[in-house]
């Protein structure tokens, strides 16, 4: 997908049906002005958790005292990416994923700073689902160590969905690597791109919704 160009959404949808971490708030649009009633203008609220759909985690969501998500350096969300599949043979078949479980090369080592990994295990945004797949807290490290500084995933969390002490949340948080969570890789073929998928300003807050976009190199 994607010619030379081309600017590729890889962003959810944020309506009343999106899926939400169970107990998080769900997106609601409330109207106080409407032109369809009479009103001069249309003007409307929404209420949603910043971890909505297609999001930007801070380092305070997982990490005592981490930065805030005005904090975060804008750098790490806005350029050279490499996007990278799990092996379909993997998915249903394991809960967490390595660097063996990539469909790459045998040598194959990130490119960029940037990496987007779909895992094909998320495929419906507004259907909550379980059985995605996580990222091995090793693998976390051998990215860091590869000299990766930001990870998007095309699933809720890059920790399983039952998991309480969030291991992988953890080393991203030792490292100092970003987290993009919630993206929409289907159909977007592996290789060099340009990301930007810039969070909101937010003072204080533990994440924010991103419109996320891929341009081919």
């Amino acid at each position: 997908m994607g010619a030379h160009g081309e600017i590729i959404d890889i962003s959810s949808r944020i309506s009343q049906r999106l899926a939400v971490f169970p107990g998080d708030v769900s997106p609601t649009r409330e109207v106080a002005f409407d032109m369809k009633r009479g009103d001069a203008m249309t003007l409307s609220a929404l209420r949603t958790t910043v971890h909505v759909g297609s999001h930007a985690d801070a380092p305070s969501h997982y990490g005592l005292n981490g930065r805030t998500m005005e904090q975060q350096p804008l750098h790490l969300y806005w350029g050279p990416c490499e996007v990278v599949r799990v092996r379909a043979d993997r998915v249903g078949v394991i809960k967490r994923f390595g660097r063996a479980d990539l469909d790459v090369a045998e040598k194959w080592v990130p490119s960029v700073a940037r990496l987007l990994i779909a895992t094909g295990s998320y495929t419906n945004p507004d259907v909550w689902s379980t059985d995605f797949l996580a990222l091995d807290p090793a693998f976390v490290d051998w990215l860091a160590d590869a000299g990766v500084r930001l990870v998007g995933v095309d699933t809720p969390s890059v920790d399983t969905a039952e998991s309480k002490d969030l291991p992988s949340h953890a080393r991203f948080f030792a490292h100092d690597v970003a987290i993009l969570e919630g993206l929409v890789l289907t159909g977007v073929d592996a290789g060099r791109y340009e990301l930007c998928a810039l969070p909101l300003k937010l003072e204080g807050f533990d994440g924010s919704p991103i419109r996320a976009v891929l341009r081919r190199e």
